[in-house]
């Protein structure tokens, strides 16, 4: 009812809007496009016509429209940080459209009276410009500006935006996290359509899918506006895809390198084209990227118990085994090393194409399609205690409460694929993300119309993911002298001989993950002056977006202990390597070789329910929602920005309810549905041209991950455990309340600093205690439940900081240096979140915030010859929470440190290196305090070399 109250609302206003553009005949309007020196749009442009106090600013096509002038001959002004200033005449007619075409030219500086050039600011001036004039609080990278960092993949750019950190996979940014917020609060976008997520278990959106070289710019809305989606708690990132120039344009790059941790080779090579019609009506650019990278990882695990059980009899009363416990200094009771060896083919195709009937109607056709294949092997010794009836007296060793020795099982297990088709002896992950999207802008008299309507899926797709695993037991002495590189050492050295280790499964796994996105919008805009300052607009719309999850598993075991009964009788290959990135003290040994595995014909596997019931599940999420805001000029110096969002939510989930781990009781469906109703204000003050000061206001929400939303039931009767999900979970909802000051210099730099708080409701946390009673009729009264909940609340403060500039002040050659910092701090606290005791636990952050990041490069540019050194920081912050403190798992700091550089051999021709992870940066988790590491993961350092070729023509 409310929904429908609202769009008769809608409808009303627009049918006001018809009218006013009846009435408002005898006006007419101004529409053109602004490009650089190279015929580049130019966004983010102050386009004015000072005798009517009447302005707008470009988007990220250089487009800009002004409605309602009236009729006579005017000056459009046209200003930009960085560039000189650009006046054109223009005449109006009632009830026509006029169009113009304006280019601006960079501008030089006078210092002390000697002339200096900014060389390579272009691409810093178009992001900051866009920024600056803004509304609402964001920040902005440019694609020009993103290549001045050795970046790959979009992942690795977005982390040099302040208040930005990512979580890392084989040594690539993946996973997004905005001031401090797990990457499934924030909403990625490509141009304004939802990105859907190929994860099976979460909403994160893979950003080392896309090529950094596809992206046009970045923006990252900190505070939303109501025209935009709301589930957005974190921030919202739109990534814009390149359109076509305003004359033919040509550029491509063609490089290679070497991944110092397998000594293998780099091939990428990239291009581009597009073009204007002679008529200028119909433009395209045509893009594609390929990237081939072959590198791998050295990892080391560990999993941590401070309280060890061992065998002492058999009860005379029930014949249950008696057990012993002892507390201990914390050891680790599960040790692993793994080898990962990684092929990444990372290929993107973009078509973008627009037509201009008139200078009032223009659509759009923006298509991309990523495909990336992994292909991975992993070798891997997994070393874990005993059970406690199976260790007694005399089997271990304690000593000044120290864990030395014991017994343990270990199995050596080679992950790989088949030989056929496109697997090549590995495991392939075949991810794919596409995109179409088919739009228009159009202007009715004094009414601004804009839609779109989008299709977008992901996939993941493994097939034929073989395991083949050996087993042994023999006892170990524990290292822990050294927590951070904890190591199991054989107590007796023939013990650990492959001949010792016999057959224990091969498998084969069949994954599948889809999901679909349908997005359609439209948007109103329409003048209303309320405070008579000489600008204003009304605008209202609605948007629909229509979603489908599905996860799709099987697994089959096969019983090959005749043919394999122990691990020496095969191929085999000795991984040890003295040069292992976790320590020469990591020996990892032989396997069984992978190219054995591949060639297996495996035929009348058995299913294992318990391996992918669970995980199997579909789901369908619709949104619908509609939106109304004002964009007042209050004073000169005065904008504000109020509006409304209303979002409803409708979800139906399908889960499998299973029983002692494989027998499936049936499917469970059920529905559930939601509406927020989310105000929003933002004021925005001018200060001075190069000052402004900015407040918002904002109501975001974050829905549940789907495997969380699927009422499943899995009662895992072996390890006496239950795992649920959680059909009736809310939606995270927060308040936020920002301010934002900013100061623009005018050789295109920026000083800003700000504050942010966020007040959160039903964040979700995943519930980890024991269940009290029968409530499944397979004797689990006691048995560990598992089960995403609603905390209570949580709250964030957090302050940011940004400088960038160029240092021309500075004698000499350093005059062409730059600097370029940022830094966020958060704090946080979250209530409700029980431990495996039922009790509150206190004094606990909010998962996924990180307490301090921070971004710093020293770039050098100048005619022919550019550098940059960059830094990248994020602190530690908790990752998962366990059932207690001692359990919990933390992401650890870490600190990358890249540098590149670039020649410029004439106008088009330019020669660039880059040098990635100098410091050889690992991926830590560690459980409970910093010293004690869960998984410490290497990729050492990356060089990539080439050629980039640019022309342009106007």
């Amino acid at each position: 009812m409310k929904i429908t109250k609202y769009l008769k609302f809608n409808f009303l206003l627009l049918i006001v809007a018809l009218c006013s553009a009846n009435v408002t005949a005898q006006k007419g309007n101004v529409e053109g496009v602004i490009s650089d020196e190279n015929g580049i749009y130019v966004p983010g442009a102050t386009v004015l016509i000072p005798s009517l106090k009447k302005g707008s600013v470009s988007d990220f096509n250089g487009h800009f429209s002004l409605v309602d002038i009236p009729e006579g001959s005017y000056v459009l002004k046209i200003t930009y940080l960085g560039y000189a200033d650009v006046e054109q005449n223009v005449t109006v007619v009632s009830g026509k459209t006029a169009s113009v075409s304006i280019y601006i030219e960079p501008k030089s500086f006078e210092l002390d009276g000697v002339e200096v050039i900014s060389y390579g600011l272009g691409s810093q001036a178009k992001a900051l410009n866009t920024q600056k004039n803004n509304i609402n609080i964001t920040s902005v990278v440019s694609t020009d500006q993103i290549g001045k960092f050795p970046d790959a993949n979009i992942g690795d750019a977005v982390k040099r935006i302040p208040g930005i950190t990512m979580q890392v996979d084989q040594g690539e940014a993946r996973n997004i996290i905005v001031r401090g917020l797990s990457p499934q609060l924030n909403s990625v976008t490509l141009n304004g359509s939802r990105i859907p997520s190929a994860e099976g278990d979460n909403r994160n959106v893979q950003m080392d899918l896309i090529p950094a070289d596809m992206i046009q710019s970045i923006e990252v809305s900190k505070a939303i506006t109501p025209d935009m989606d709301a589930d957005a708690l974190g921030g919202a990132v739109n990534l814009i895809t390149r359109t076509s120039p305003q004359g033919f344009r040509l550029s491509s790059t063609l490089g290679s390198g070497i991944n110092f941790i397998t000594d293998k080779g780099i091939i990428n090579g990239s291009f581009l084209v597009g073009d204007r019609s002679k008529n200028k009506k119909f433009g395209y650019m045509i893009s594609a990227s390929y990237n081939n990278n072959d590198f791998g990882s050295d990892n080391v695990e560990a999993e941590w118990a401070d309280e060890f059980e061992y065998y002492t009899g058999v009860d005379d009363l029930d014949g249950e085994p008696i057990l012993e416990s002892v507390d201990v200094e914390p050891y680790a009771k599960e040790f692993q090393q793994r080898k990962y060896l990684v092929q990444r083919i990372r290929r993107s195709f973009s078509a973008n194409m627009d037509y201009k009937f008139n200078a009032n109607n223009t659509v759009y056709l923006k298509t991309i399609y990523n495909w990336r294949d992994d292909r991975e092997n992993r070798f891997r010794l997994k070393s874990e205690i005993l059970d406690a009836e199976d260790i007694e007296q005399g089997d271990f060793t304690v000593l000044n409460s120290r864990l030395t020795r014991f017994p343990a099982e270990h199995a050596r297990e080679t992950k790989g694929g088949t030989s056929e088709g496109r697997n090549k002896n590995r495991r392939l992950e075949d991810q794919r993300m596409q995109n179409y999207s088919l739009g228009g802008k159009h202007l009715l008299g004094s009414l601004k119309l804009d839609w779109m309507a989008s299709f977008a899926k992901a996939s993941e797709e493994r097939l034929n993911e073989r395991y083949v695993s050996f087993e042994s037991e023999y006892s170990v002495l524990n290292d822990n002298s050294n927590p951070r590189f904890p190591l199991y050492i054989a107590e007796d050295i023939a013990d650990a001989d492959i001949a010792n280790f016999e057959y224990k499964e091969i498998t084969e796994e069949n994954q599948f993950t889809k999901e679909e996105d349908f997005n359609v919008f439209v948007n109103f805009e329409v003048p209303s002056d309320f405070f008579n300052n000489g600008d204003g607009s009304v605008k209202f719309g609605a948007r629909a977006r229509i979603k489908s999850k599905l996860r799709d598993n099987n697994f089959f075991e096969f019983d090959l202990e005749d043919q394999y009964a122990t691990l020496d009788i095969l191929p085999t290959k000795d991984l040890s390597n003295s040069d292992f990135l976790a320590g020469s003290q990591y020996l990892i040994g032989s396997f069984a070789d992978e190219k054995w595995l591949a060639n297996l014909d495996l035929v009348d596997g058995e299913s294992i329910p318990d391996e992918f019931l669970r995980k199997n599940y579909n789901v369908d999420e619709n949104v619908f929602a509609g939106y109304v805001m004002t964009n007042q000029k209050l004073s000169e110096k005065l904008d504000l920005l109020l509006g409304l969002r209303l979002e409803t939510t409708k979800v139906t989930a399908t889960g499998n309810r299973i029983a002692d781990e494989e027998d499936l009781k049936g499917e469970i469906t059920k529905e559930s549905s939601y509406a927020n109703l989310m105000p929003g204000l933002h004021l925005k003050y001018s200060a001075s041209d190069a000052t402004i000061l900015r407040f918002a206001w904002t109501n975001t929400l974050a829905r549940p991950n789907y495997a969380d939303l699927v009422p499943s039931v899995d009662v895992v009767s072996g390890d006496e455990e239950i795992i649920l999900g959680n059909p009736e979970l809310e939606a995270t909802t927060s308040v936020n309340f920002d301010l934002m000051a900013e100061h623009y210099f005018n050789n295109v730099g920026l000083l800003s600093g700000g504050a942010f708080y966020k007040k959160i409701d039903n964040f979700i946390y995943t519930f980890i205690g024991e269940t009290t009673d029968d409530t499944y009729g397979l004797g689990t009264n006691g048995y560990n439940l598992f089960q995403p909940l609603n905390g209570e609340g949580a709250s964030i403060f957090g302050a940011e900081f940004a400088f960038q500039r160029q240092l021309n002040f500075l004698p000499g050659f350093a005059k062409n240096l730059s600097l370029y910092l940022n830094y966020t701090f958060i704090t946080s606290s979250a209530s409700g979140i029980m431990n495996e005791d039922g009790d509150e636990r206190e004094n606990v952050d909010l998962p996924n915030t990180t307490p301090n990041t921070f971004n710093a490069s020293l770039a050098y540019n100048d005619k022919k010859f550019s550098a940059r050194l960059s830094g990248n920081f994020s602190d530690s912050y908790v990752d998962e929470l366990g059932g207690n403190d001692f359990e919990d798992r933390y992401y650890d700091t870490q600190f990358f440190l890249d540098f590149n550089a670039t020649y410029k051999v004439n106008g088009n021709l330019s020669l660039y290196a880059d040098l990635n992870n100098i410091t050889d940066q690992p991926l830590r988790y560690f459980q409970g305090v910093k010293n004690r590491t869960q998984q410490i993961e290497y990729y050492g350092q990356r060089l990539t070399f080439g050629l980039k070729y640019d022309l342009f023509k106007k």
